[in-house]
């Protein structure tokens, strides 16, 4: 059971940022110290992906656990208050997130999903992925 009323809870859930978190931060820094450059987020592109480099066609979205629910993840756990909201918000984000890829791939842009908890495990081979093709784009073009 919440131990905060629904004022409470409102108030502190409506502080969470939605960009710069502590595990884009984290990723900004990881790829800029391996020399890509990049945008963060793109009002030009569907879904205003986290990082991006349109010369290139890469885009790349950092996403927390929770607020796009990330199967089998332990960290996506539905509060047990006012849950039919929740079900509600996380399924609308997972189909916009459904909708900015489809787009992007009409776009021709690779797009990398990164969870926070790949972050937090330390799980890096999507980002040195990223990474490779930035790479190779760059010495293509």
């Amino acid at each position: 059971m919440d131990n905060l009323d629904k004022s409470q809870r409102s108030t502190n859930m409506s502080k969470i940022k939605s960009s710069g978190t502590k595990p884009e931060m984290f990723v900004r820094k990881y790829l800029r110290i391996r020399g890509v450059h990049y945008r963060c987020n793109v009002k030009k592109l569907p879904g205003k992906p986290d990082i991006a480099n349109k010369k290139y066609k890469l885009a790349l979205d950092v996403h927390g656990c929770f607020w796009h629910g990330h199967k089998n993840c332990k960290k996506f756990r539905l509060p047990k208050s006012n849950t039919e909201f929740w079900k509600l918000k996380i399924s609308e984000n997972i189909a916009r997130d459904q909708r900015t890829l489809t787009e992007l791939n009409k776009m021709e842009f690779t797009y990398w999903r990164i969870w926070e908890c790949e972050i937090e495990r330390q799980e890096f081979s999507k980002l040195q992925e990223f990474i490779a093709t930035y790479h190779i784009k760059r010495n293509i073009c």
